[in-house]
């Protein structure tokens, strides 16, 4: 029962709290603030509540909206090399899983010698950033409460892994009405990757108690709300929920970490620049099938979680249903049954297990995976085959 728990993000949730950002800010002593974002969010308007606010409080600002999805080292370090000449006395992270993630690199970098890939790995990074408040505009990664970015290496199309305590946004402020109206695709892609966050925490070697608690209830909370999210673009309160959901699995798995899903899903992205909530989605049910008979008890959790009805049946039952669950969702958020829809090829099958094989969520996870068990899954989820 020896375990650490630690998340130091101070999280505030409140509705329309991104429009009166400035005086926030004001109160936390701020005054000159780095915005990195990226082109959807600015050309979708979401930034000119919180540019006025931050003027209105006499906090001035320079914005970085160059964020690129699956932001690059080069990315994160063009964003340091800006931030330096504006000589901010914080940063402030707008958008979603990209930006927060180019943000938590820019920030942590400007104390730090060298480039943000140096630092690949865990617990690398020796000097503690400047502050950083997330305000996701998705309901999916997470981030906002975690001690890890993701940085594609350009030169060996990899994902890389950088987690340090020092990533952890100060503070996130997760506001519903920032992410109302956003397209069906993106709130499938995104509740999905929340999903998959949830699972692959609670089935993780590295679980415990608390991180168990967290990813359970998000899993309930993300089945609850997901459809209507999804259909009812303007339901503010479904969005609300997926919000909080997100970041209660964004907890979960800081302390968890992943497994195979997002070990495979990330060399999906570095070398096809599959979208990553997209990736997660469709491979899940292929490795909730791979670890079921390492972990029957918590997939029959996770079955009841999702609304299956698991009383009075064998537990290799009810995991079962958790699988068959995840198919019916995936389904009815029009989500591929297969990656080759992804667009994914099997002509770099090696370097997809290989990549997938350096991933540290390969340890954790539940079952003991081999380089033949990467490639098994790839192929099986390729041609759609459970």
């Amino acid at each position: 029962m020896d375990f650490n728990f630690h998340v130091p993000t101070m999280v505030r949730t409140e509705r329309g709290l991104a429009k009166r950002i400035g005086g926030f800010l004001q109160l936390l002593g701020f005054k000159k603030v780095f915005l990195v974002t990226d082109r959807g969010v600015k050309d979708a308007g979401i930034l000119q509540a919180i540019e006025r606010s931050l003027q209105e409080s006499s906090i001035s600002f320079e914005i970085y909206d160059e964020v690129v999805a699956n932001p690059s080292c080069e990315n994160i370090m063009d964003g340091v090399k800006k931030l330096k000449v504006f000589d901010p006395d914080s940063v402030l992270a707008v958008g979603g899983g990209s930006s927060i993630d180019a943000a938590k690199g820019i920030a942590v970098m400007a104390n730090n010698p060298g480039e943000i890939i140096d630092y690949e790995g865990v617990g690398k990074i020796p000097n503690q950033g400047l502050p950083l408040i997330a305000v996701p505009t998705t309901s999916g990664t997470g981030s906002e409460v975690t001690s890890s970015t993701i940085v594609t290496n350009t030169k060996t199309q990899f994902k890389a892994a950088v987690i340090s305590p020092f990533l952890y946004p100060n503070y996130a402020i997760l506001d519903a009405e920032l992410t109302v109206g956003l397209p069906m695709e993106v709130t499938a892609a995104t509740g999905m990757d929340a999903l998959t966050h949830a699972i692959e925490s609670y089935t993780s070697k590295t679980s415990n108690p608390a991180s168990e608690a967290l990813a359970l209830y998000a899993i309930r909370m993300i089945r609850e709300n997901i459809e209507k999210a999804y259909f009812i673009a303007t339901d503010i309160q479904s969005r609300e929920n997926m919000l909080v959901a997100s970041m209660l699995a964004g907890a979960a798995f800081s302390q968890s970490r992943l497994g195979n899903v997002h070990a495979i899903s990330h060399t999906f992205s570095g070398v096809f620049n599959v979208p990553h909530g997209i990736a997660n989605a469709t491979l899940l049910p292929f490795v909730m099938k791979f670890n079921l008979p390492a972990c029957p008890d918590k997939m029959a959790d996770i079955a009841k979680a999702l609304g299956e009805n698991t009383d009075k049946i064998p537990v290799k039952d009810a995991a079962e249903l958790a699988i068959q669950a995840i198919i019916k969702l995936n389904n009815t958020l029009n989500i591929p049954s297969n990656i080759k829809d992804l667009d994914v090829s099997l002509d770099v099958l090696p370097k997809l297990v290989e990549d997938s094989m350096r991933s540290g969520n390969v340890l954790i996870n539940p079952r003991l995976t081999s380089s033949k068990d990467i490639k098994e899954i790839i192929e099986s989820a390729y041609h759609g085959i459970l």
